[in-house]
């Protein structure tokens, strides 16, 4: 996905924010649902989603992609409805950003699967249960949404303001992040939410870092990166896209920030 010839060509700023959908009920007595357990979000899931839309409110989105499952779908309804910039746009539902399958572990507690991990001598979360997806096969879905993403987005946006650089210096520009909810992606007009799941976004931050090569916030080490984000956990990245005849290709990639919080901290505040 990346140019390897040294010449000026003309690249898009992209936006991608990631969030993982609000809290159900088997999150909080601690089960795993995977794909097979298609439920719907708790009271408290439905406060977190609420609360991820009034601190995304102003943040401007060009595409919306969702998982087709129905707490991720709840989720983004949520965070869509208060925010002006969505008003015309369609949820892409994709079934490529379901959650991890877990095998025969879907309705039992995660702690009876650390368990089979530790009895099959095998890392934690990589473990995967008989009838599961292994972290590839995960990783191979993530790859392919990506790709479809990148392309849709290109052929929809790529008349939007573009910047000609050196492809040598194709990394996208990124400010600090100040705590705001627009860090990253001011002035930037094409921006993609995606909603999804933890297991799934642990893969694809994995793959970003690794096999996109995309750069850490400043302070952040790769255990926090890699780690399980919190229901209605908000990551964001910023891309470089080239065109490469009639494929469009990522340039370069950043991290913003990464399983942010701050609106759930805020809607604790509130209810006390």
């Amino acid at each position: 996905m990346r140019l390897s010839a040294v010449h000026r060509m003309e690249v898009l700023r992209v936006g991608l924010t990631l969030v993982r959908h609000g809290e159900t009920k088997y999150n909080k007595e601690g089960l795993l649902q995977g794909q097979t357990i298609d439920s719907s979000l708790s009271e408290t899931g439905l406060q977190q989603a609420e609360a991820a839309g009034f601190y995304l409110r102003d943040v401007r989105f060009s595409n919306v992609f969702v998982s087709d499952m129905l707490r991720a779908r709840q989720t983004a309804e949520k965070i869509m409805q208060p925010n002006s910039s969505c008003l015309g746009l369609q949820m892409v539902c994709d079934p490529l950003l379901k959650e991890k399958s877990f095998g025969i572990a879907e309705g039992r507690r995660v702690q009876d699967f650390k368990e089979m991990s530790r009895a099959a001598k095998e890392s934690f979360p990589g473990f995967t249960p008989p009838e599961g997806e292994t972290q590839e096969q995960v990783k191979a879905r993530v790859k392919k949404f990506m790709e479809k993403m990148l392309q849709q987005i290109g052929a929809e946006h790529w008349h939007v303001r573009r910047h000609d650089v050196a492809s040598t210096a194709a990394a996208p520009e990124t400010s600090p992040a100040e705590g705001e909810a627009d860090d990253g992606v001011r002035g930037i007009p094409v921006h993609a939410l995606v909603v999804t799941h933890g297991a799934y976004m642990c893969v694809a931050v994995r793959y970003f870092v690794e096999e996109l090569h995309c750069s850490l916030p400043p302070g952040c080490d790769k255990k926090h990166m890699f780690s399980l984000s919190p229901n209605t956990g908000i990551c964001r990245f910023t891309l470089s896209i080239a065109k490469d005849g009639s494929r469009f290709i990522v340039l370069g990639m950043h991290s913003v920030f990464i399983h942010r919080e701050d609106h759930i901290k805020q809607q604790e505040q509130y209810s006390k």
